[in-house]
């Protein structure tokens, strides 16, 4: 029997029998899949919905091994169920914090590895950018420290940065060519894909998790390049008074209910506009509406959007679209 190719970009099996299923190449020679091919030359990329259940069979494939695992996580949107991971994989795990370009320089990694070290339990702690190559040799030392077999499983949400962090594995430490579609969209890894890394490592990429509460998927796709910060954020600080309100984007306006004067300040894209203004002035009354009362030393976080460091207590109402996760936490930086 004829092994059947699977696509080096998603992992997908490759099929050249209808154009609107997942794998569909015009010809099996082919290395990827049109879908892929598309992403990689053209930049068009067609967002795709996960299945689930696929997904969790994944996960429990990856548990009944004791292989060493990477959980991928955008610094920018760390969950507030972080550890719900470990629910699925009893494996070693070694937290990686990527995207480390998009903090300002000034921010202290080790304060953010010690608040994280506060509240979970994992291997070891690390933030890195494949970016800069920030931290990378550093990942690999840790890789060949506590891995078990040649196998080491990545797994996290989608757009974590996943296939960005092999190839640049790849590039560092191996003499072959990085081979993984990367994209600003969610849901580009459709299946485990095996790369041999060298003779010591061979990755194994998964599917992202979708976390559908993220903003990205409440938008359309022409948002993703301004939520997707690609360079070092500027953080965006506003005086707040009660009776204020903050309009970012077309999205979300955080109302000032009550406290004393405030600050807030913004670590999102900077490409995203912000507006201060009287609440009675505010807009964007059509969306769903929340509240919380802040603690002092309280960040709000927008998950997809990034978070918002708060010094004071007081209270917010939210205007933002339903399906959007909002949390409290104490601030990360």
């Amino acid at each position: 029997m004829t092994k059947k190719k699977k696509c080096l970009g998603c992992g997908v099996t490759l099929q050249n029998e209808n154009i609107l299923n997942l794998g569909y190449t015009p010809n099996l020679e082919n290395a990827y899949c049109m879908r892929c091919f598309k992403a990689k030359n053209y930049g068009i990329h067609e967002n795709i919905t996960s299945n689930k259940e696929q997904y969790l069979k994944i996960l429990k494939s990856i548990n009944l091994k004791k292989d060493l695992v990477l959980y991928i996580v955008d610094i920018l949107n760390i969950p507030d169920n972080l550890d719900n991971i470990k629910k699925y994989l009893k494996n070693d795990i070694i937290l990686v914090l990527n995207k480390r370009d998009v903090l300002p320089k000034s921010v202290k990694e080790e304060k953010i590895i010690n608040y994280l070290k506060e509240q979970y339990d994992f291997k070891d702690y690390l933030i890195v950018s494949t970016i800069n190559n920030f931290e990378m040799d550093n990942l690999y030392k840790k890789i060949l420290k506590y891995k078990t077999s040649k196998e080491v499983y990545l797994v996290g949400e989608t757009n974590a940065g996943k296939s960005s962090l092999i190839n640049k594995i790849i590039s560092n430490y191996s003499n072959k060519e990085p081979v993984l579609t990367t994209s600003n969209m969610p849901e580009t890894t459709l299946d485990k894909i095996y790369i041999e890394v060298n003779d010591k490592l061979t990755l194994v990429d998964t599917p992202g998790l979708v976390e559908y509460s993220n903003l990205i998927y409440q938008k359309d796709s022409k948002y993703s390049k301004f939520l997707n910060s690609k360079k070092e954020i500027k953080p965006k600080t506003y005086q707040i008074n009660k009776g204020q309100s903050l309009i970012i984007g077309d999205f979300l306006r955080i109302d000032y209910l009550d406290g004393d004067r405030n600050s807030f300040t913004l670590y999102i894209s900077n490409k995203i506009p912000v507006k201060r203004i009287n609440s009675r002035h505010a807009t964007l009354t059509n969306l769903a509406y929340r509240e919380y009362d802040l603690k002092y030393h309280e960040d709000l976080v927008i998950y997809g959007l990034g978070f918002i460091k708060v010094v004071l207590q007081g209270k917010i109402g939210i205007y933002l679209d339903n399906n959007v996760k909002t949390f409290l936490r104490k601030n990360l930086i």
